[in-house]
């Protein structure tokens, strides 16, 4: 039996500022948002049109956006 992934990665829709949406995770009951210097800390509260990602998922999406992942797997 594997354990369950202790974060999970939610992507935002797409906005005018944000064309592919942004990089959110949900470790216990904390949201963070990727930023450009790593993760920033959010409410609790999910916003309603985030969509569930995997872990590879989450990994792709900073590889199109250009960034290191390694540099923002320590959430």
């Amino acid at each position: 039996m594997t354990r369950p992934e202790s974060v999970h990665y939610l992507r935002t829709e797409p906005t005018m500022a944000f064309p592919e949406g942004r990089l959110l995770a949900r470790k216990q009951r904390q949201l963070y948002v990727l930023a450009p210097d790593g993760w920033t800390r959010l409410g609790a509260d999910r916003p309603i049109d985030a969509k569930p990602l995997t872990r590879q998922e989450a990994e792709d999406w900073c590889e199109r956006e250009g960034l290191d992942w390694q540099a923002f797997e320590n959430l």
